[in-house]
């Protein structure tokens, strides 16, 4: 990929926050950079009259436009980006309709850096496939490197569902929780409940902070990170 230009990618995000910071993701990747952000469907539209795109991550849910409504327009009108989906749905018939307008990856709300980083790399090598396939075998491999990512793996003796319960427990409180209120809402130990929690801060989609005023050693507070 150092070779070749740069994958070109508009990041179409109606939340700012999240714009920005899906931004920032695609420049930590090696072989994309990031042309632009829209907030809505008729600025994409604009943007990409104008700019040269290879890559949307696009958020489905605009407040002009349905995501996959603006890419069957764009393909209507001659834009041929494929797409990244960004979207908290998990409706599998939409997921077909948007197999036929050129999305070729779909990322669950919420996701962490090293999520997105896995398609971007996967699409970048199925981006980077020329010439003329040998035979089936290597059709197959074009496309399972697309469509089979691999799940990011959890440290040792963290679950899979006990970080979707902490997750919500965290995302429930805007204003944070502790460990050890963290530990009451899952039903956990708070030495367990400060692993998740601490997992969640390594993978960006958490914060903590000192929480003062409290009698003896100062506990530390947990908050969801939006966009992470």
């Amino acid at each position: 990929m150092t070779d070749s230009p740069p994958i070109r990618v508009l990041v179409v995000e109606d939340d700012p926050v999240a714009a920005d910071a899906h931004v920032m993701y695609v420049g930590r990747v090696p072989g994309f950079v990031a042309v632009g952000k829209a907030h809505t469907g008729a600025e994409a539209r604009r943007v990409l009259d104008r700019t040269p795109v290879d890559l949307l991550l696009l958020d489905l849910h605009l407040p002009d436009v349905h995501g996959l409504q603006l890419a069957r327009s764009l393909r209507a009108a001659g834009h041929h980006a494929d797409v990244i989906a960004v979207t908290s749905a998990r409706d599998l018939a939409m997921v077909r309709e948007g197999v036929s307008l050129g999305v070729v990856q779909y990322v669950l709300k919420p996701f962490t850096f090293a999520t997105l980083r896995d398609r971007l790399v996967r699409y970048a090598e199925f981006h980077a496939a020329a010439g003329e396939a040998s035979g089936q075998d290597e059709v197959d491999r074009a496309l399972a490197v697309l469509r089979a990512p691999t799940p990011a793996a959890l440290p040792k003796g963290l679950s899979g569902p006990t970080l979707e319960r902490v997750t919500l427990a965290l995302r429930g409180r805007p204003d944070g929780l502790t460990a050890t209120g963290v530990a009451e809402a899952v039903g956990i130990s708070r030495i367990t409940a400060r692993r998740y929690l601490e997992h969640l801060v390594d993978a960006g989609r958490a914060a903590r902070s000192p929480q003062y005023g409290t009698v003896g050693r100062p506990e530390l507070q947990y908050r969801w990170v939006t966009g992470g």
